[in-house]
C-alpha cells in the first residue's frame, strides 16, 4: 500500500497483519481525480468510515485536508491507523475506535466529504446512504461516497449522484 499524492505522494505503508482490503492505487487515483474537480482539500473536513488499514485518511491528510476523522472498530486496525499517523506526522487524522452504525447514531458534527468502504459482505450495506442523508451529516454540496462490489445499485437511492467503476470497485456518490 502506497500514498498515491500530496506531499506524502510515493511514500510506502506496510500494514502488518491486517484483515482490511485497502483500495487500489488505481482506484484511489480515480477518487481523488473527481474530488479534485469539487473540493479544495486543503479546506474540507472528511469522516472516514471503516477506516481498514487507514489508506483513503491517510491520502486525504496527505493532500492536506486539515480535519479527518476515521472510524474503525478493529482494536488492531485503530491502532495501525494511528500509530502510522504519528509516524508520518500526519496531525490532522484523528482515530475514533467505535462501531460505524453507533457513531453515525450519536455524531453531530457535519462534514464536507464522507467516505465509506464497508466488508463487502457487511449486513446493512445498503442502508448506510439512508442512515448518512438522514442523520443530516453532510455539510452542503457535500458528497457522500460509498465503496461497494458491482452487486449493489444505488441509482434509485435517496441522494443518489452518480457512480463510478474503476476495475472492481464501484463507487457511488451521494448528496
Amino acid at each position: 500500500m502506497r500514498i498515491i499524492g500530496g506531499s506524502l505522494k510515493g511514500r510506502a505503508i506496510l500494514p502488518a497483519h491486517l484483515a482490511a482490503r485497502p483500495t487500489t492505487d488505481f482506484a484511489k487515483e480515480g477518487l481523488f481525480n473527481v474530488l479534485l474537480n469539487d473540493f479544495d482539500l486543503e479546506q474540507v473536513k472528511v469522516l472516514d468510515l471503516f477506516g481498514g488499514s487507514g489508506s483513503i485518511s491517510f491520502e486525504f491528510a496527505s493532500r492536506g485536508c486539515p480535519d479527518v476523522t476515521c472510524v474503525e472498530m478493529n482494536p488492531q486496525h485503530a491502532s495501525f491507523i494511528k500509530s502510522t499517523s504519528k509516524q508520518l506526522n500526519l496531525n490532522a487524522i484523528r482515530v475514533v475506535r467505535h462501531n460505524v452504525f453507533d457513531f453515525i447514531d450519536i455524531c453531530s458534527q457535519t462534514y464536507d466529504i464522507i467516505f465509506a468502504d464497508p466488508p463487502f459482505d457487511l449486513q446493512g450495506l445498503e442502508n448506510l446512504p439512508k442512515k448518512i442523508i438522514e442523520k443530516q451529516l453532510l455539510r452542503p454540496c457535500g458528497f457522500f461516497i460509498l465503496e461497494h462490489p458491482g452487486s449493489f445499485d444505488f441509482t434509485e437511492t435517496e441522494g443518489f449522484h452518480k457512480m463510478k467503476k474503476y476495475g472492481n470497485v464501484h463507487f457511488s456518490f451521494f448528496r
